[in-house]
């Protein structure tokens, strides 16, 4: 589902007259340890992962995709990534490692040092003016800002996205702050039964969504509500759901703050709400899931990929 709201997102910004550069991360996959730090795995996800992305309804008119491993030849590239880790502090560069779904007191490698300079200097090696990135990247991109014009580019802008929660209750993270907690409670592919992926079967849909935690009147917080605000009502202009007439028949919707507003009132039971989450979410992936299968060479990339095993 994250590479839905990724193509919602990026065709926001082309609307919008940007031209979008989509960095594929395969070196930086490789320094955070993915797929076992097997390069070559991670390539070949990185290639599902593009062939997804074509899919999906991007405006790739205006998408140009960027492999990490294409700009390491640049000599340059290497003098900015020195340039940055020289312009930083141990202390400094440990603030950004939730990049990487990782945290200070973690046991970090060398690798997990290098990386967060890697994606500062990505930045300005791709020419990007804008740094379009979910919340959890936004320590790299604020240093960046930091150091951009001291070493001799310039101050990128940043449009953060915000992270769709995992499908399970929210952990307890009493103490942190917002952006912690935010980071804390999105899906993980980790943990497959709390996040929704394109390659989902129906019947998988159908299983996580009513698995969902979705508190009777509780909006905040909420998986199966953040599904309807951030995909859903982005993807149709009113959405039914369909009831019981002893429960009060169909319902149509035309905004996520009317569903809101009624789901918090109670009008609207957590049961029919995954329901129809799960309905509209398979007709949004549907597509993108034929045209996969119907291809015998991304099916086959597909079934390699599922085979190989996630790692943090």
């Amino acid at each position: 589902a994250q590479g839905i709201m990724r193509a919602i997102n990026v065709n926001k910004m082309t609307k919008a007259g940007v031209k979008f550069k989509m960095l594929v991360a395969d070196w930086h996959g490789w320094a955070n340890n993915k797929m076992g730090g097997d390069l070559e795995k991670i390539q070949k996800v990185g290639r599902f992962y593009v062939e997804v992305w074509k899919h999906c309804g991007m405006d790739l008119k205006n998408v140009e995709f960027v492999w990490a491993s294409d700009l390491l030849d640049n000599r340059d590239y290497w003098k900015t990534v020195m340039q940055v880790a020289r312009g930083s502090t141990v202390k400094r560069i440990l603030r950004t490692v939730q990049i990487m779904g990782r945290s200070e007191s973690d046991s970090l490698q060398a690798s997990h040092i290098i990386y967060p300079c890697m994606q500062a200097a990505d930045i300005f090696h791709l020419g990007a003016d804008i740094c379009q990135l979910g919340m959890d990247q936004r320590k790299v991109n604020v240093l960046a800002r930091e150091l951009g014009q001291s070493i001799g580019f310039w101050k990128p802008v940043i449009v953060s996205h915000h992270m769709l929660m995992g499908l399970s209750q929210p952990v307890n993270t009493e103490g942190k702050d917002a952006l912690e907690r935010t980071i804390d409670l999105k899906m993980s592919k980790s943990r497959p039964d709390t996040a929704i992926f394109m390659t989902d079967s129906q019947e998988d849909i159908q299983r996580k969504m009513k698995k969902a935690w979705c508190p009777e009147g509780q909006a905040g917080e909420n998986p199966v509500l953040e599904y309807f605000r951030y995909i859903i009502f982005e993807k149709f202009d009113d959405v039914v759901i369909e009831r019981q007439e002893k429960f009060g028949g169909n319902l149509e919707l035309t905004s996520y703050k009317e569903m809101e507003h009624l789901f918090a009132q109670k009008k609207i039971h957590p049961t029919d709400a995954k329901s129809c989450a799960a309905a509209y979410i398979e007709k949004i992936i549907r597509p993108v899931r034929d045209a996969i299968l119907k291809d015998q060479a991304l099916r086959k990339l597909r079934e390699e990929v599922k085979s190989f095993e996630v790692t943090r």
